[in-house]
């Protein structure tokens, strides 16, 4: 059996139901990690594949991503799905900087777009 990883999701609004998409396709392996979402993306996740569990986080804009960002600097996530909406200007768009900066500052992957998501559910 694989390492159960502690899995971060996060999507902007306009890209919730993709990231749901994804994770129905990917149900089957995600279920078998720590899944850790932003609030609203949490809700989204959970009524769109009745049954996966996610720690529900605050909101992105309240802190969420924030959160996200403290668990990557704790060594606590393994890695990041977050399908960014890069079309419009987001309130908190420091704070999505801060979490891809953290990601990439400790080296954990990460996935914006369905193409690289993909290529990481297929390790999982």
């Amino acid at each position: 059996m694989k390492k159960q990883l502690n899995i971060g999701l996060v999507a902007h609004d306009a890209m919730k139901e993709k990231l749901a998409d994804w994770a129905k396709a990917h149900a089957d392996k995600l279920e078998r990690h720590n899944l850790f979402g932003t609030g609203t993306t949490s809700s989204v996740l959970m009524k769109s594949v009745p049954g996966l569990k996610i720690t529900a986080l605050k909101s992105g804009p309240l802190g969420g991503d924030q959160q996200l960002g403290a668990m990557i600097c704790d060594g606590k996530l393994d890695m990041l799905v977050f399908f960014q909406d890069v079309m419009t200007s987001q309130p908190h768009d420091v704070d999505v900087k801060a979490l891809i900066r953290m990601s990439t500052l400790y080296d954990i992957p990460i996935a914006c777009n369905m193409a690289t998501a993909e290529i990481i559910a297929d390790r999982l």
